[in-house]
């Protein structure tokens, strides 16, 4: 197989001529010069989505104040759609607007039609949502996965495409070796990407699982997961000081989270050594106005 260009777009991913290359760049970007009538309106009825598509998980809150929105001005994106030549057509970008328009209770929706074929479905698709979307930390690690599998790429050519670090894609992909219940905590936002790197550092599953229940529990920031990891790693040979500091990191964990619960706000606590501070944050002069009050300040 002849390597492909890098560095030239999504194009060169594809390995397709100029003109093709023009349309699927703008279609990525989704660049607002688009002459009318290259858009159509199509019945929503006519539309179906894209099993392949990377993102699996929809909010449905956000749907919603999309829909809000789609009602007031309608869709201003154009969605981009493949013919299936039997009357339908198929979704390559633009779900999300789909789905709210069909929840706004619109019949047609604007959208620019391509002829793709299926693997050019799957790799706009993909890239669509890498450059655009933000998919939780396992659909990206998913889709990179695609990628790398599907098209036979290197990392190195996804970073390119991407825009991310190889050492980021590397590091994405890494997760899904993770056991499959701290798998959920990150779609489901439970987790971070930061806490998950902790998690990884672990060295059998089961120890994974505890650490992730006692993050997810505790409330732990990402450093002291990393304390955390450490102390399970090596139960000999830490010594008593470090795990004091684990078990203050604990306890600080969850006053962290009670004073959050009683404030209602985000409240940070950092540990030093010698000192540490209490971080309270606010949104409006309102909002500090009501703080104070409960300090009774």
């Amino acid at each position: 197989m002849a390597k492909r260009g890098l560095g030239k777009g999504i194009g060169a991913l594809f390995g397709t001529e100029a003109n093709e290359t023009d349309i699927i760049e703008r279609d990525i970007s989704f660049i607002n010069n688009i002459s009318s009538e290259n858009v159509t309106e199509l019945k929503i009825s006519q539309i179906e989505p894209n099993k392949e598509q990377p993102r699996k998980a929809f909010d449905e809150e956000k749907l919603g104040l999309l829909a809000d929105s789609i009602k007031k001005h309608g869709v201003i994106q154009p969605i981009i759609v493949k013919d299936l030549n039997n009357g339908f057509y198929q979704i390559v970008a633009g779900e999300r607007r789909w789905r709210a328009s069909r929840i706004a209770g619109l019949s047609k929706i604007p959208a620019i039609i391509r002829s793709y074929d299926e693997l050019t479905t799957m790799q706009v698709a993909l890239i669509e949502n890498l450059q655009r979307e933000n998919l939780n930390p396992i659909e990206e690690a998913l889709s990179y996965k695609a990628l790398l599998d599907d098209f036979s790429l290197t990392q190195e050519q996804v970073s390119e495409q991407v825009g991310k670090s190889r050492s980021a894609i590397a590091n994405s992909i890494r997760l899904l070796s993770l056991p499959q219940k701290v798998r959920e905590m990150l779609e489901k936002g439970t987790l971070s990407s930061g806490h998950a790197r902790a998690i990884l550092s672990v060295n059998d599953d089961e120890a994974k699982l505890l650490l992730a229940e006692k993050i997810v529990e505790n409330a732990l920031s990402v450093r002291q997961a990393e304390q955390l990891a450490k102390s399970l790693n090596n139960p000999k040979k830490g010594n008593k000081k470090s795990e004091t500091i684990t078990q203050l990191d604990l306890q600080l964990g969850e006053i962290q989270k009670r004073m959050s619960d009683i404030l209602g706000t985000k409240v940070k606590i950092l540990n030093g050594a010698k000192k540490g501070k209490i971080e309270i944050e606010y949104y409006s002069a309102n909002d500090l106005e009501r703080l104070l009050r409960m300090l009774d300040i």
